[in-house]
């Protein structure tokens, strides 16, 4: 059972996808989890064959707990106890239809008698929870749907989002109590930035234009690679500086809540396969497809509000990572340029550090090498070096 957050003690799983004897190869989905942020796909990081399934549907699970072994690739595996390898037999994968609902709901369906194929879930994702069930069987009214605008004292949040957001407020807590935080801010022009990225558009189709969001990312990676004691883990008292850059990126889903999905290798990717990315993974965190190393792989979290208003944003680290970027809202503002006052775009940025890890003179130095990258942008636009 992998942990998908710091503040993840335990999930249930749900479904599997394959069965003992099953051949198995990196990137597949092999089981169904679920956890207060939701329903999360499982995926396999070795090629083989599964030798064994030690974990039944419906079962909670601590994290760090066997879910299933997978034998070598030849296709013999080694029994407990014994010197005999024994021949493993190959099988189909399963086909079905997998209908999202938590372990919960399904045994109240079995019990009331309802046929999960005709309820219809209103948790996130389209998941059916336990009050979806109960309405099928007639012993709840129908939910009214709500308008944007709910009453005063209406009920709005499914149990699934309750759950979500209560996770969330673990982890917070869990950083605000055990990182001590400290907070540099800056404010960066981004008159070039936006220009260049007004005459790469010009370039492209509709669908194919680039987002801020895009550039911030990459200037991002960038600067860690001239600061890596911020692309790093906390563990067992000590830093722990990642190779890998893989920034996590806050994605808003439709019914509420946040999830951190990962982009790996930023430094390394072209601006379209960022884009590629990005893209990919927002509709399938939306659509309830999200996979467990989306989340896990992130070493440092980019918060970016985009045009919603705020001209700052204070973030709280997601722990183990050891830093967190923030970005407010581009505006334009009075500032100094080129020994004259002049109303230009520009961004706050903000950073969120560990101070058992860095200190305020690693953060400078940062923001500093931010700065000079997103005032030249086209020298890390078109490749990772």
């Amino acid at each position: 059972m992998p942990s998908l957050g710091a503040d993840m003690e335990k999930g249930v799983l749900v479904e599997w996808n394959y069965k003992e004897g099953d051949r198995v190869k990196k990137g597949d989905i092999i089981a169904l989890v679920e956890t207060d942020k939701g329903l999360i796909d499982i995926e396999v990081f070795e090629d083989g064959i599964i030798s064994e399934i030690r974990i039944l549907p419906g079962q909670e699970v601590p994290v760090g707990e066997v879910l299933a072994v997978i034998g070598d690739e030849a296709g013999e595996i080694k029994r407990a106890g014994s010197k005999k390898t024994e021949p493993v037999k190959k099988a189909k994968k399963q086909k079905k239809e997998r209908i999202r609902i938590s372990p919960r709901a399904r045994r109240l369906a079995e019990k009331l008698g309802v046929d999960i194929k005709t309820v219809q879930g209103s948790g996130i994702s389209g998941t059916i929870d336990g009050d979806d069930v109960e309405r099928a069987a007639g012993l709840k009214k129908p939910e009214t749907r709500r308008t944007e605008f709910a009453e005063p004292g209406e009920e709005q949040r499914t149990d699934a989002q309750n759950r979500m957001r209560k996770a969330i407020a673990a982890a917070m807590s869990l950083s605000n109590r055990e990182i001590p935080h400290y907070y540099l801010e800056s404010s960066i022009d981004m008159t070039k930035s936006l220009r260049f990225l007004e005459n790469e558009n010009r370039k492209r189709s509709i669908r194919e234009r680039f987002l801020p969001a895009l550039i911030l990312i990459k200037s991002v990676a960038h600067a860690l690679r001239d600061v890596p004691e911020l692309n790093g883990y906390w563990e067992v008292d000590q830093l722990l500086i990642k190779q890998e850059l893989n920034i996590g990126f806050s994605v808003s889903l439709r019914k509420g809540g946040l999830i951190n999905v990962s982009i790996r290798d930023a430094d390394k990717k072209k601006p379209d396969e960022i884009r590629e990315d990005l893209n990919d993974m927002i509709t399938r965190a939306r659509a309830g497809r999200i996979r467990s190393s989306d989340i896990t792989d992130s070493t440092i979290t980019l918060t970016y509000l985009g045009d919603m208003g705020a001209e700052v944003v204070y973030g709280v680290i997601y722990p183990p990572q050891v830093a967190l970027v923030g970005f407010g809202s581009i505006q334009q503002r009075v500032m100094a340029h080129d020994g004259m006052i002049a109303v230009r775009p520009s961004v706050r940025v903000t950073l969120a550090a560990d101070h058992r890890a860095t200190d305020g003179v690693s953060g400078s130095r940062f923001l500093e090498s931010l700065n000079e990258y997103l005032q030249e942008v086209e020298k890390i636009w078109t490749n990772g070096k």
